[in-house]
């Protein structure tokens, strides 16, 4: 009987551990899986006229009679940053005209990189305008020496503003100087960008590259009804209760078709909304639905870990100095993680980040 009640005891405990295991996995990766794995794009089924028109019209542009005459809109236009036809992914960060120390830091670290896998790749910064002269010859002579910017100037009659402006005048760019990429990634000079993991799962897409708007995706948000704030979006001009599904701005990638149709619906879409949710409404407009990946970290940043930051796309929130001191651990580290190391590092990276978010 004792031998019995000992053995039963001991299940239990094991029962009760494994309980456990079970449940700080569901509790640490259970979102992340539910969204990987439910809150995929379904298959478009285009009933709506004007997206047929959208898709249409965007296959049809061509904006190459528009690179002679950019002095206007793009004061630093770097015509030939895209001169390689093989081009697999460029990537444009966007930075503000002040943030010489965070640029030179990402051009030491993530963004010192040529090729992935042996495909091309090219990385670029895209700045808004300049409140001086001074400025503006500033950021000409680093331009020069570096070869890596473009500039989009605000255009006084736009209606829109700020970042959804630049967004779409980085589009634009996109389409007139580098049609040639396939896919473009879109990030800030805050984030750390995983460029060999983004590369290798767009390499690993087992479909034709269209159609592809990849990022966090943000469900049911709810649009600004307060009328005090700059954001307001009156149910005049949004009805809707929910906001569309969209990606966070911190970094997600389009298919060069999407940078079109995009770049196409935003004559139409003139909410005064953050940048992220304007291309989520635009990529709506153009029957164009948002891929999750929970790999992009949105606007968290994530606790250091190499083998976690090895297997991350991306990790917001990122000053000059950290992310200086993360590649120079990861290339002093080297080589590739094991499953074991990469799932012991994301357990490690994820429950830290958790931690980090609790105690600030």
């Amino acid at each position: 009987m004792l031998k019995c009640s000992l053995f039963k005891l001991r299940t239990h405990q094991w029962c009760f551990l494994l309980f456990n295991v079970l449940l700080f996995h569901a509790l640490l990766f259970g979102a992340d899986f539910v969204e990987e794995y439910l809150l995929q794009p379904t298959p478009a089924v285009y009933t709506d006229g004007t997206v047929v028109d959208v898709r249409e019209r965007a296959r049809k542009l061509d904006l190459s009679n528009a690179r002679d005459n950019v002095s206007q809109a793009y004061p630093i236009a770097n015509p030939d940053a895209c001169r390689n036809s093989d081009l697999f992914l460029l990537t444009l960060v966007f930075s503000s005209p002040a943030n010489i120390t965070q640029r030179d830091a990402v051009r030491k670290t993530w963004a010192n990189q040529t090729l992935i896998q042996g495909f091309p790749v090219r990385i670029l910064f895209f700045l808004g305008s300049t409140q001086t002269s001074a400025a503006q010859q500033a950021l000409i002579r680093e331009s020069d020496h570096y070869g890596d910017m473009v500039q989009g100037h605000a255009v006084a009659d736009s209606s829109l503003r700020g970042p959804t402006e630049r967004t779409v005048l980085a589009l634009r760019w996109i389409i007139t100087f580098c049609p040639v990429a396939r896919f473009v990634l879109l990030t800030k000079d805050s984030v750390f960008v995983n460029l060999p993991a983004i590369g290798g799962y767009l390499l690993g897409l087992h479909r034709h590259p269209e159609d592809l708007y990849l990022g966090r995706v943000i469900q049911r948000d709810s649009p600004d009804r307060d009328p005090n704030s700059p954001g307001y979006l009156p149910p005049v001009l949004y009805p809707d209760k929910y906001l569309p599904e969209y990606c966070d701005g911190t970094a997600y990638v389009l298919s060069q078709d999407v940078v079109r149709k995009v770049y196409i619906a935003s004559a139409a879409v003139r909410a005064p909304v953050k940048a992220d949710v304007f291309v989520g409404l635009c990529a709506q407009k153009a029957g164009v639905a948002p891929t999750h990946s929970a790999r992009f970290s949105g606007e968290k940043h994530i606790h250091y870990n190499a083998c976690c930051y090895r297997y991350m796309f991306s990790s917001a929130g990122m000053g000059s100095h950290e992310l200086e001191t993360v590649w120079a651990d990861l290339g002093h580290r080297g080589g590739r993680c094991s499953l074991v190391k990469t799932y012991s590092g994301l357990v490690a990276c994820k429950a830290l980040t958790y931690l980090d978010k609790l105690l600030g």
